[in-house]
């Protein structure tokens, strides 16, 4: 992700705040309510969102994770390219061993 993105993201994050919060006062609530409801909302939100961060990190469904499997899988892959015929079948029965 770009800085610019994090930026946004942010900038957007705190905007939807403020309009929570001036949603909550249009619907009635006093100024007061609608600040504890909506950085009530706030964290909530913020929390949930760490959470599933957590959640990724300890099932190790992370995009590096992914990276790293992808870099690996494409290794593997074109050194069973490079092979000769003669190498497959030698390979084949050592794993027929095992």
């Amino acid at each position: 992700m770009r800085r610019i993105d994090v930026i946004a993201i942010g900038m957007g994050v705190f905007a939807t705040g403020g309009v929570i919060y001036l949603f909550l006062q249009l619907v009635g609530f006093d100024s007061l309510s609608a600040g504890i409801w909506s950085q009530a909302l706030f964290i909530t939100v913020l929390l949930a969102w760490i959470l599933s961060y957590l959640w990724r990190v300890g099932n190790k469904n992370m995009t590096y994770n992914q990276q790293i499997k992808d870099y690996e899988e494409a290794v593997l892959q074109k050194r069973l390219d490079e092979m000769t015929p003669e190498e497959l079948e030698k390979l084949q029965q050592e794993l027929e061993k095992d």
